[in-house]
């Protein structure tokens, strides 16, 4: 299954929006929100995927295209060392958006999921249409 997530945000921290699409299903979705930042938003996004793949019952392998590379460094190489250091940065500082993270990283557990990132705003059809989903806002 192929999933696109994008987050948005006009003014950082202002009013943003999130996006997701279902390549395989033609299943799109998004929200928003009045007061946040573009990282809330990407993670927001993964969130709301991974949520919709639980209430159908998903179980076989998912690809997610994100143009963030926070989102993709944070949940394939950052978090696991805020895991070993109780939610701690390097710097011994608590980790931003540990809101979000927490339940992405809990939400992955039992996923077989492959993280892609793609260059935003490079014509690629899926980024674009979770753009524009996230910025109907």
């Amino acid at each position: 299954m192929n999933i696109y997530t994008d987050g948005a945000c006009r003014g950082n921290p202002g009013p943003g929006g999130w996006g997701v699409f279902v390549q395989d299903t033609l299943v799109e979705f998004n929200g928003s929100n009045t007061h946040t930042t573009n990282n809330k938003m990407e993670l927001t996004a993964v969130i709301k995927a991974l949520q919709y793949l639980k209430s159908i019952d998903y179980e076989d392998r998912i690809i997610i295209h994100t143009d963030s590379q926070y989102v993709k460094n944070g949940i394939e190489i950052w978090i696991h060392n805020w895991l070993k250091n109780g939610w701690k940065t390097a710097n011994k500082k608590p980790v931003k958006n540990i809101d979000l993270w927490k339940p992405l990283h809990d939400l992955t557990q039992g996923f077989n999921i492959e993280w892609k990132w793609v260059k935003g705003h490079s014509g690629d059809y899926g980024n674009e249409k979770a753009d524009e989903l996230a910025n109907k806002f």
